[in-house]
């Protein structure tokens, strides 16, 4: 008997010792993680595109897509080949700085006015280099409070969804809200602080829209409100105001000044279902003496201008290759000002892409987008520059390859 329980007790004492977790593992002090290196902060991007697109009712003059931005022609575009080199300021190395070179026929229409571009020159700028200086800026951290980082230089807008690096969109072709409601690029100072890790704050004064040799001594002013309410739901509250220039208005070679811009910008993305992501995007802007009306409409009595638009997002990553992604789309310029159409005009656009990574960084996309409008604003016609159709319909393949 005494056996027996001696055997007992050793079993028992075996079996706590089994599922006891080691006093050892439990006390092992975790290692601190080391900070990046210079090198490590340093961050690379380099891509090349090429697309073909398909025009389904009819290109307008010179086999073009009206009102499009980078799927502006028919046919085949090397669209753009860019590097990049960028460092964000951090509190081991308080100071940041950002490149980016680009080449191809994007570039054209990337342009600064000041900067491969003189005032005089017109959309899709075909007279201009086909090469680009998209960035070109020095960062630093001084430390107040959480931190307060300064930007000064060339860099690209706060405002909008989409982008230029194709990318890092959901979509090949950009909506009419990137080409029409916002600015692409700006030169100035801008100061961001981050109040909390849910908000951050960012504003300064910049030369305008798209301008680099800003000469009407007028600065505008830009800024955001970055909230995350939720782990995976992040939204901006972007804006800019301020005296701008207008494109040269048809048949002239001198661009205009204008009233005061302001552009209201309002961007959200969703990531907490898994593989899903979800963006929505709203613009409203105003100009008052608004210059392409002046030269053109002179009939008029007033010469102001709004628009507003919106845009819904939704893609799906079927797997880790295949992803598919549509864009729902609406945009009004109640005055004719932004599309240069001197009279109201709606637009609305419908767009699918199925994405495929083929191998490494090779990436294909396989675009339809169907365009409507409520007056005929495609399919330009000479003589006579008229536009003879409501619709416009394309099917556009792009490939494109990332280095890094």
């Amino acid at each position: 008997m005494k056996s027996l329980r001696s055997l007992s007790g050793l079993a028992l004492l075996g079996f706590l010792l089994c599922v006891a977790p080691p006093a050892a593992a439990q006390e092992k002090p975790k290692e601190e993680k080391k900070p990046p290196t210079l090198l490590e902060e340093i961050k690379f991007f380099s891509y090349i595109e090429n697309s073909y697109t398909f025009n389904l009712t009819g290109a307008g003059r010179d086999a073009t897509n009206e009102l499009r931005l980078y799927d502006f022609d028919e046919g085949y575009t090397f669209n753009i080949a860019e590097f990049s080199i960028k460092k964000d300021p951090s509190e081991k190395w308080p100071f940041g700085f950002g490149l980016v070179a680009t080449a191809g026929i994007d570039s054209q229409k990337n342009h600064a006015i000041g900067i491969f571009r003189d005032d005089n020159d017109a959309f899709p700028f075909r007279n201009t280099s086909k090469y680009d200086l998209q960035e070109a800026y020095l960062s630093g951290l001084i430390p107040l409070g959480n931190g307060l980082t300064l930007k000064a230089g060339k860099f690209v807008t706060l405002l909008g969804y989409e982008v230029i690096e194709s990318p890092n969109n959901l979509n090949f072709s950009r909506g009419y809200l990137f080409g029409l409601a916002i600015p692409l690029t700006h030169v100035g100072v801008l100061a961001s602080y981050s109040v909390t890790d849910w908000l951050s704050l960012t504003f300064g004064p910049v030369d305008g829209w798209d301008i680099a040799d800003d000469n009407n001594d007028t600065p505008s002013y830009t800024g955001q409100i970055a909230v995350t309410p939720l782990k995976d739901l992040t939204t901006n509250l972007n804006w800019i105001v301020g005296k701008e220039y207008s494109l040269p208005p048809p048949g002239s070679r001198r661009i205009l000044n204008g009233g005061t811009r302001w552009v209201l910008d309002f961007v959200a993305n969703y990531t907490g279902i898994k593989n899903l992501t979800l963006g929505f995007n709203l613009d409203y802007g105003e100009e008052d003496d608004e210059a392409y009306l002046k030269h053109v409409l002179k009939q008029r009595s007033q010469f102001d201008a709004r628009w507003w638009g919106w845009a819904g997002y939704a893609a799906y990553d079927w797997t880790d290759k295949l992803r598919t992604a549509l864009r729902q789309e609406f945009f009004t310029d109640p005055a004719g000002a932004r599309t240069q159409f001197g009279q109201k005009l709606s637009l609305w656009s419908t767009t699918a892409t199925v994405q495929y990574k083929i191998w490494k960084g090779l990436v294909g996309r396989l675009e339809y987008r169907h365009d409507s409008a409520d007056e005929k604003a495609f399919k330009i016609r000479t003589p006579g520059l008229v536009p003879t159709s409501t619709t416009l319909d394309t099917i556009s393949l792009s490939l494109y390859y990332s280095f890094f």
